[in-house]
C-alpha cells in the first residue's frame, strides 16, 4: 500500500459535504434512542429503513444488528460498528439527549454507526456512477458492551465468511475532531472479569485465631495476587488486575463469615491471556490457603486483544493520507479497555483505528462517562476516510491472505 498510486481513485470530500447535514440529523436521532445491547430494535430498524431509502438491500441479523453490501463481484472488504449503548445516565444537557432514563450513548456507538452509514451512502453513490468495482461489506453490529460480545453472533452467522481483511473505527476523546489515530499491533487489551467470594467462620476480632480472617485473606488477595501475576507472567505483555469492589463485615469489631471481591484482569498479549486462566485461579488459591477460608472464584472471559495487522494498518494510513492528510494522522497509545472486534481480527486480518472527537482547543472528555460530548465534525472525518480505505481495497487487494490460528476462544 505504501507504493500505490492512488491518483485514479476520487477525492470525497464535496460528496460528505452534502451528505453531513443529514448524518448529523441521523446520529442525534440514535443518540435521542439508545438502546442497550441485544436490545437495539429501534436503532437496527432505523438503519434498515435508512439504507432501503438509499436504494440498498441491507439483511437484517437474527435478533438486532444489520449487513449492507454495496456493489457487485467479490466482496474486498469489510467495515464494521458496533450499535449498542451503555446503562449510564446522561449528564450532556444537550437538547437532543437520551429520552431514556439511566441509558446513553456515553461510548460514541451513534457515531460509528453514523459514519457507517455514510460510508453505504456514498459507496452506492459510486456504484451507481460505476466507479465502484467491487463489492464491499459493511456490519452494524449488536452488542458489543455485554461480554464476550455481539461480534460473535454475527460471525456464527456467517457474516465473515466471504470477507478476506477488515476494518473498524472507534471514538477518541483524547484526540481532535478531524485527526485519526492508528497503532500496528494490539491496540486494544484483553479483558476478563473476576468475582471471589470468600468463606469461612466468624467470630470476635478479638480471637481472630478461633476465626478464618476473612477480612485480612481479601487484602492480601487484592495486594499479592496482581504481584504475583506481574512475576509469573512476561512484564511485556502487560497483565493488570484491578479491584473494583471488596465487601466484608457490618461490624468493627466483627469478622465476617463471609466476604467478596471483583475486579478485572487485562492483557495486551493474546497468548499470556489465554495462560493466565489457569494461572489466575492457582494464585489466588495459593494466597488464601494458609488462611483457611473457602475459596470460589468466578472467571468470566472477556475478549482477547485487537491486534492491527501491518497491512490493514497501512491500508487505513494511505486512505487517510490521500484523503484528509497526513499531517491528520497521530500514532494512538494502546488502551487497556476491552472490545470485541477483536473477534473479528482473530479470524480475519483487519484493524481498528481510532477517530478523534474532541472539539480543538476544548475539552477532554471520556468514554464510559455521562458527560461525554464529542464533535460531530467527526463524522465527517470517519466517513471520508472509510469510504476511501474501501476504494483503496478494491483498487488495492491483499496481496497475501493471511491464515489467523484460533488460540482464543470464548468459554462460558
Amino acid at each position: 500500500m505504501k507504493t500505490a498510486n492512488t491518483t485514479e481513485i476520487p477525492h470525497l470530500a464535496k460528496r460528505v459535504a452534502a451528505l453531513e447535514s443529514e448524518l448529523i440529523a441521523f446520529r442525534r436521532d440514535l443518540h435521542s434512542h439508545p438502546e442497550l445491547s441485544f436490545q437495539e430494535h429501534r436503532t437496527t430498524e432505523r438503519i434498515l429503513k435508512t439504507l432501503e431509502d438509499a436504494g440498498l438491500d441491507p439483511v437484517a441479523l437474527e435478533g438486532t444488528g444489520a449487513y449492507v453490501d454495496v456493489g457487485s463481484g467479490k466482496i474486498h472488504l469489510g467495515l464494521r460498528c458496533d450499535i449498542d449503548a451503555l446503562p449510564l445516565h446522561e449528564e450532556t444537557g444537550l437538547s437532543y439527549a437520551s429520552q431514556r432514563e439511566g441509558i446513553a450513548h456515553a461510548c460514541g456507538h451513534d457515531i460509528h454507526t453514523t459514519v457507517m452509514i455514510g460510508v453505504a451512502k456514498v459507496l452506492k453513490q459510486l456504484d451507481d456512477e460505476g466507479q465502484l468495482n467491487g463489492r464491499i461489506r459493511i456490519i452494524f453490529q449488536p452488542a458489543e458492551e455485554k461480554m464476550p460480545g455481539g461480534a460473535l453472533a454475527v460471525i456464527e452467522q456467517g457474516v465473515l465468511d466471504e470477507i478476506p481483511r477488515i476494518l473498524a473505527l472507534h471514538c477518541e476523546p483524547r484526540i481532535d475532531a478531524g485527526t485519526i489515530g492508528t497503532r500496528i499491533g494490539a491496540i486494544t487489551s484483553a479483558s476478563d472479569t473476576i468475582k471471589i467470594e470468600l468463606l469461612g467462620r466468624g467470630g470476635h476480632t478479638s480471637r481472630p485465631h478461633l476465626t478464618e480472617d476473612l477480612v485480612f485473606a481479601l487484602a492480601e488477595i487484592a495486594v499479592n495476587v496482581p504481584a504475583i501475576l506481574n512475576r509469573r507472567i512476561d512484564v511485556r505483555s502487560a497483565v493488570s488486575v484491578v479491584w473494583g469492589q471488596i465487601h466484608a463485615g457490618s461490624a468493627p469489631n466483627a469478622i465476617p463469615a463471609t466476604g467478596y471481591m471483583a475486579g478485572t484482569m487485562r492483557c495486551l498479549d493474546g497468548e499470556a491471556w489465554s495462560d493466565a486462566a489457569d494461572l489466575l485461579d492457582e494464585v489466588v488459591n495459593q494466597v488464601a490457603q494458609p488462611y483457611g477460608v473457602e475459596v470460589k472464584l468466578e472467571h468470566t472471559r472477556g475478549v482477547p486483544p485487537v491486534v492491527n495487522t501491518e497491512e490493514e494498518t497501512d491500508l487505513i494510513e494511505e486512505a487517510a493520507r490521500h484523503e484528509i492528510g497526513s499531517n491528520a494522522i497521530v500514532l494512538t497509545p494502546q488502551s487497556m479497555g476491552g472490545e470485541d472486534f477483536a473477534w473479528m481480527t482473530h479470524r480475519i486480518p483487519g484493524a481498528m483505528l481510532r477517530l478523534g472527537t474532541r472539539t480543538p482547543g476544548g475539552e477532554t472528555y471520556d468514554l464510559h462517562r455521562g458527560d461525554y460530548i464529542p464533535d460531530e465534525r467527526a463524522i465527517a472525518t470517519g466517513v471520508r476516510v472509510m469510504a476511501s480505505a474501501a476504494l483503496h481495497a478494491i483498487a488495492f487487494p491483499r496481496q497475501t491472505l493471511q491464515v489467523i490460528p484460533q488460540d482464543a476462544e470464548p468459554t462460558d
